[in-house]
């Protein structure tokens, strides 16, 4: 085969007689083997580089296969010829970081392409929820890890590392620094990266790296293993759009030119340590209808401190829900950060929305807020104090970022809801273009 099919797909494409003719003779026990035979099921760009390579660095769209390429690349380092026996070389402790150790645990362990879905019930690894370890037959173990916390891998030293969703990790300095830094055990240790891209420094750095080898795919390599109604209702909505060569194509994208933030700049006021707090708002941003093809509902944490510099602590927005559903999302924001405000937006809901928080939480402290001008009016001047670093952001926070390296004069591309933005705005309008009362001093 010269192309990018697997040898199923290939031989899937022949005529039923000639498939008929290869497969005549094959018996239940090698049927029984092919089903985990990485090599028959996988793509060419599915499949461990070739020659010597520090990272594999795959950036591809949703759908590509990401994950079931990660998990039978460690099956393929875990499992021998007896699962009583580990292979020789085999790494024997392994690192798993995902974006939070729930994302983790319900993709990397346990999802439908994750390592207990796909590993022979002889060399099923045990996994413990409380210390976070998996362990296999053959003492090799592997451990999860969050980048929501990077000091966890402050120590901890591992001969490879499965780093998902990279482009979206809380504290992807940090914890890819400590990562690598313990990274040393046995003779080659390695590092597969998963991504759908983004734009962010450490990307761009691993890209020019002369010890990463990169492959890159998109939604559309996996059609064969994705319902046609996935193409029809998702895929085909984002074609020809910049989101889409993101999402579904895996490109890294530039800045959008006339955009109010560029990525550049969200990095320079980034930072993982904050100071005390004398204001704690939650900013909603509701959305005009409801059910799952509803926008989002922008649901931002911002706190201000006594140099009236403010920050973005969480991005809670949620999507899909009920509108019972969002006031509960942002209440429970409201009272996870103990904020003194929530501020909600209610020019298409006007009272509506400070009923459905009161139904839920009578002694909520709620100011309603009514845009007299546009989004991009409203925008701009928080945009400058962006610039003037008196807005800081606590750790990444992707759609977010994505929505504000996006948004132009003309709004958002497909004329789709900036509602994370709008939450942001009003959050950031509420603690540093207001004249306000503060509060004494605060910890979060």
């Amino acid at each position: 085969m010269t192309d990018n099919r697997s040898l199923a797909e290939w031989i899937s494409a022949l005529d039923p007689g000639r498939r008929q003719e290869l497969l005549k003779d094959i018996t239940e026990e090698e049927c029984d083997a092919l089903y985990y035979d990485w090599s028959f099921w996988a793509r060419k760009n599915q499949l461990p580089p070739e020659g010597a390579w520090f990272c594999w660095l795959i950036l591809a769209g949703r759908g590509f296969g990401k994950t079931r390429t990660a998990v039978e690349w460690i099956r393929d380092m875990v499992e021998g010829d007896s699962p009583l026996k580990a292979p020789k070389g085999a790494p024997e402790r392994m690192a798993l970081v995902a974006d939070t150790l729930l994302d983790g645990k319900l993709t990397m362990i346990e999802g439908e392409s994750g390592l207990l879905a796909v590993t022979h019930k002889d060399f099923m690894p045990v996994f413990n929820s409380s210390n976070k370890k998996l362990v296999w037959p053959n003492g090799i173990q592997a451990f999860l890890y969050s980048a929501e916390a990077p000091d966890q891998l402050r120590g901890p030293q591992h001969h490879v590392a499965w780093a998902d969703e990279l482009a979206k990790w809380r504290y992807v300095e940090e914890t890819w620094s400590n990562l690598l830094l313990g990274l040393r055990l046995g003779r080659e240790p390695k590092v597969l990266a998963t991504t759908t891209p983004r734009n962010i420094p450490l990307l761009r750095r691993l890209v020019e790296d002369t010890t990463t080898r990169i492959v890159r795919g998109s939604t559309h390599d996996n059609m064969s293993n994705l319902p046609q109604s996935f193409f029809d209702q998702v895929v085909a909505q984002y074609e020809g759009t910049r989101i889409g060569r993101q999402e579904i194509y895996g490109e890294i994208l530039t800045d959008v030119p006339g955009a109010l933030w560029n990525r550049d700049l969200l990095e320079s006021i980034r930072v993982r340590e904050i100071p005390d707090l004398i204001r704690i708002v939650v900013a909603v941003d509701p959305p005009v209808t409801s059910g799952k093809k509803a926008d989002t509902c922008g649901i931002i944490v911002a706190g201000l401190d006594d140099s009236d510099r403010a920050y973005i602590l969480e991005d809670c927005s949620v999507q899909g829900l009920s509108p019972h559903g969002w006031a509960k999302a942002a209440l429970a924001a409201y009272h996870m950060f103990e904020a003194d405000r929530l501020v909600a937006e209610v020019n298409n809901g006007g009272e509506l929305v400070e009923s459905l928080l009161r139904q839920i939480d009578p002694d909520v402290s709620y100011r309603a807020v009514r845009a007299s001008r546009g989004k991009i009016l409203r925008a701009e001047p928080v945009a400058a104090l962006y610039e003037q670093g008196r807005v800081l952001h606590k750790g990444f926070f992707s759609e977010l970022e994505d929505q504000m390296c996006c948004l132009t004069g003309e709004g958002l591309e497909g004329g789709k809801s900036p509602d994370r933005v709008d939450a942001m705005v009003w959050a950031v309008t509420e603690l540093l273009l207001k004249a306000q009362s503060r509060p004494q001093i605060r910890n979060i």
